[in-house]
């Protein structure tokens, strides 16, 4: 049985996209963004942890350094419900692994098997790690911890037997190294180069475990490839910038098939999604904001995206907003189905 899942996004995959990404997959797994176990504990757990419960089947991503602190997390969010939760152990941002807390933890395998086991000890669902293949520029961490480059595949191979030892049994890795230091988190998702064939070996060498790549996947034909290769698939940008993609990914789950199902369809039950917003433009926009690759490559991009950006007008809602999409983009576009295309 494959696994298609849909990444966590820090500013895209809130309860909105979700929403809306589930629209046109019905058995991919969708992820949070990445919330801190910081945020969970101190902050307004309502916003942060709530969800619709047609979202699911939906894996909450944690990041954070200290196994105590996490923990008492995932106790929390158990009355939330998730299907999965996920530690991040992959996001070179600074700001992140600056608070040793991300890819920078990949340095440290036996911290972060007892992280692993904090958070097993609070909840019975699958606890699932999703890391790179490596990192390279630690000299962020405290000066009192040794500086290393950990970016050989056998440095992976050790950090995935030490979490397997752990009880981990499901790794997400995406196939590329992390620099932790010069780089953007854009330009970690596109300069150190892919290396799929790591994560392939991974899978040879721990064929019991459950393991699931990313990194640069975009097209339904990869999608296929890879699944040769391991057990499961993750989409990120692809999802956010061409998320028409997502109604034919359920093809690779068990019982899944093509999503047959229209933009105009989309669109349609997008206003009724919106109309609980009412006359609140802001609430609107926040819920449209990440739909604009909907048209992507497709005569009238350009147009949605105008619509759909702000602003709107005084007096126009969420609404009123896709009533008007409905009446100007090309009839065409709006009526393709993904099945017509194969």
């Amino acid at each position: 049985m494959s696994r298609i899942s849909i990444a966590p996004m820090v500013d895209i995959t809130d309860r909105h996209f979700r929403y809306f990404c589930r629209l046109l997959t019905k058995k991919s797994i969708l992820y949070t963004e990445m919330v801190t176990s910081s945020a969970i504990i101190h902050g307004d757990r309502n916003k942060i942890l709530d969800f619709d419960p047609f979202e699911k089947p939906l894996a909450l991503q944690i990041a954070g350094c200290e196994k105590e602190e996490i923990g008492e997390a995932v106790k929390i969010a158990e009355d939330w419900d998730y299907d999965e939760i996920n530690l991040n152990v992959g996001c070179p941002s600074d700001r992140v692994s600056g608070n040793q807390m991300g890819a920078s933890l990949m340095a440290y395998p036996e911290e972060v098997a007892e992280i692993v086991q904090a958070m097993k000890r609070e909840t019975n669902k699958p606890v699932t790690v999703k890391h790179r293949i490596g990192i390279d520029g630690t000299n962020i961490l405290p000066s009192s911890l040794p500086k290393v480059i950990f970016d050989k595949y056998e440095d992976l191979e050790y950090f995935v037997k030490v979490l397997n030892e752990a009880g981990v049994k499901h790794f997400i890795i995406h196939a590329r190294i992390a620099i932790l230091e010069g780089l953007s988190p854009k330009d970690n998702r596109e300069i150190p180069p892919l290396r799929y064939d790591d994560v392939y070996r991974i899978k040879k060498d721990f064929p019991e475990l459950l393991i699931e790549i990313n990194g640069g996947i975009k097209t339904i034909e990869s999608i296929r490839k890879h699944l040769n290769h391991v057990d499961g698939v993750m989409l990120g940008r692809a999802a956010y910038e061409a998320p028409f993609i997502l109604a034919e990914v359920d093809q690779f789950v068990e019982g899944g098939k093509i999503n047959n199902i229209s933009r105009r369809e989309v669109i349609e039950k997008l206003m009724d999604y919106v109309e609980r917003f009412g006359e609140d433009q802001k609430m609107g926009y926040n819920a449209l904001k990440n739909t604009l690759g909907l048209f992507h490559n497709k005569r009238g991009s350009k147009l949605w995206r105008q619509i759909i950006n702000p602003p709107w007008g005084e007096g126009l809602y969420g609404k009123n907003i896709l009533e008007r999409a409905l009446e100007i983009l090309p009839e065409e576009v709006l009526d393709e189905r993904p099945i017509s295309r194969r």
